[in-house]
């Protein structure tokens, strides 16, 4: 974002907190290391420390109303956050604005953090009365709701518990979304687990599942929750979806945990920066099982399948056929892929291109028939990768994750990702490497995806725990140039490389040259505040 560039405004309707800790303190701070500008709305005045709420003090309607119709003549928002509330009124106001905003701006994000009670303890924030009024004027409204455990019994009216199994999480979910919250994520910093953080996301219709990343062991952790609605809000107001929202608020959420301190006897505040790195990349699982990651690795970072040794030229070629592929294996390539889509003679090319990369010392990649690749004969001289896509990987029932695991200590895993939450979920699987797709416009497949770019890519680059591989558009010398200096492992070539022997031989010179000055160009530094561009 250029100086010049107005950031996008977001409203935080919320509580001021005496402490500084949470509230509209932390949206504040929030707002400031996501980029966009935040209009703090007080509809609360607390009386607290850093050991309790001792009382809140409601705003009058016409008080908040007055607020809101000034913000509304000069600043209109690009999203709305509410916190603290605390008055049936007040829920009333909010949800007449946002109705009101709509018929303009009929896509405006509206993100509830259901704050119903402090981490802390003291005056009661809720009563009987506003937990209807949520249910009845602001989740319908709902873009994408943020209780943690206890609030989401709550607005379900049932008792507020912190101890509950974590599978009961995604009914919470689902009930919540049946109420009218088009996304939910319920946090999971109330819950027992002590190494875990898990966050149940259902963010229809592009992903659902357990948002995962190592507990943060820190006692300072006031603020949190108000954070990551905050760093929500304005990842929609940047133009992300739900499902990304939720993955880089996660992110900026634990940042702020690493970086909490202490200000009085009790919790102290989270604190995002924009000048230091966002949090670790999480891992999202598949349907409602954790991450493979947790449940058959050992909690770091290391891929659960056999390391990805990228190919001293940096190039990765897809190629339809097997005789496609032995010309380009003839020709030196090194690292293949046989995307073969059909499935009438699929195993005839599979059992062609193993031999050609036994044969050459390649690394040969299949793509989709993951099944029948696994059922080759095993060959010491044959590396075997798989590749598969996100609807792929989503599509395997437990019998194929089972059988496909049980296979990673001999195979490579490649997982194409279009987005953070498909990021999220490759890094999760523990894949060898990660596809960034596409690059550029590409007309191979036919994709909604908005390309990524040098940003993306880098962002890519700097966030996944495996090799990323730049993939889509990749078609001249001077294509390769430009992406190879954005730091990934290998750049895809299919059309690039031309359809038959004679081609390759006289086109991959200057396309090994190219990624090699790329290597040696100086890439631009990738900001700390920097967040990826929007890919939908």
């Amino acid at each position: 974002m250029s100086r010049t560039t107005r950031p996008p405004i977001i409203w935080s309707i919320a509580g001021q907190d005496s402490a500084g800790g949470a509230g509209l303190s932390a949206d504040q701070r929030a707002a400031d290391a996501m980029g966009v500008h935040l209009c703090p709305v007080v509809a609360c005045v607390t009386a607290q420390n850093s050991m309790g709420v001792k009382a809140i003090f409601p705003v009058s309607p016409a008080q908040l109303d007055a607020q809101l119709q000034a913000l509304a003549q000069d600043m209109p928002p690009a999203a709305i956050k509410t916190g603290l509330l605390g008055d049936v009124a007040l829920i009333e106001v909010v949800a007449t604005w946002v109705r009101q905003l709509r018929e303009i701006n009929p896509n405006l994000p509206l993100v509830i953090d259901p704050v119903l009670g402090a981490s802390a303890g003291g005056a009661a924030f809720s009563n009987d009365e506003v937990l209807w009024a949520y249910r009845r004027h602001l989740l319908p409204l709902a873009t994408l709701i943020t209780p943690n455990r206890s609030e989401a019994q709550r607005l379900l009216g049932r008792p507020a518990r912190h101890d509950g199994a974590q599978e009961d999480l995604p009914d919470l979910a689902l009930r919540l979304r049946e109420m009218g919250a088009r996304n939910v994520v319920i946090t999971g910093g109330d819950a027992p687990s002590p190494d875990w953080a898990l966050d149940w996301m259902d963010a229809a219709p592009h992903a659902q599942g357990w948002l995962s990343n190592r507990r943060v062991a820190t006692r300072h952790h006031h603020g949190s929750g108000c954070t990551f609605a905050t760093a929500a809000a304005s990842a929609l107001a940047l133009g992300h979806v739900g499902a990304d929202a939720i993955v880089l608020a996660k992110m900026r959420t634990t940042q702020a945990l690493l970086n909490a301190h202490e200000a009085g006897e009790g919790p102290g505040p989270v604190m995002p920066s924009a000048a230091r790195p966002l949090g670790p990349l999480p891992w999202l699982g598949i349907g409602r099982a954790l991450p493979w990651q947790i449940t058959q690795g050992d909690g770091s970072d290391r891929p659960l399948f056999l390391p990805f040794d990228a190919p001293p030229d940096g190039l990765y070629g897809i190629l339809p056929d097997s005789e496609q592929l032995q010309a380009a294996a003839q020709a030196g390539m090194r690292c293949l892929q046989l995307r073969h889509k059909a499935r009438e003679g699929a195993e005839a090319h599979m059992a062609a291109s193993a031999r050609t990369c036994a044969e050459h010392g390649a690394l040969l990649f299949i793509n989709d028939h993951w099944q029948q690749a696994l059922s080759l004969p095993q060959d010491p001289d044959l590396k075997l990768g798989l590749h598969l896509g996100q609807e792929d990987l989503l599509g395997l029932s437990p019998t194929d994750q089972q059988q496909l695991l049980a296979a990673r200590g001999r195979i490579v895993l490649g997982l194409s990702s279009h987005s953070p939450w498909e990021l999220a979920r490759a890094a999760g699987c523990g894949a060898s490497l990660i596809a960034c797709g596409p690059v550029l416009p590409t007309t191979t497949k036919d994709m909604p995806w908005v390309p990524q770019g040098e940003d993306n890519l880098r962002w890519w680059v700097a966030h996944s725990p495996a090799p990323v591989v730049a993939i889509g558009g990749l078609l001249d010398p001077q294509d390769l140039t430009r992406y190879a200096a954005c730091g990934p492992a290998c750049l895809c070539v299919v059309r690039g490389l031309g359809r038959h022997a004679a081609d390759m031989q006289a086109r991959l010179p200057s396309l090994r040259e190219a990624v090699r000055e790329g290597h040696l160009r100086v890439s631009p530094p990738l900001q700390e505040r920097s967040l990826p561009h929007p890919v939908l």
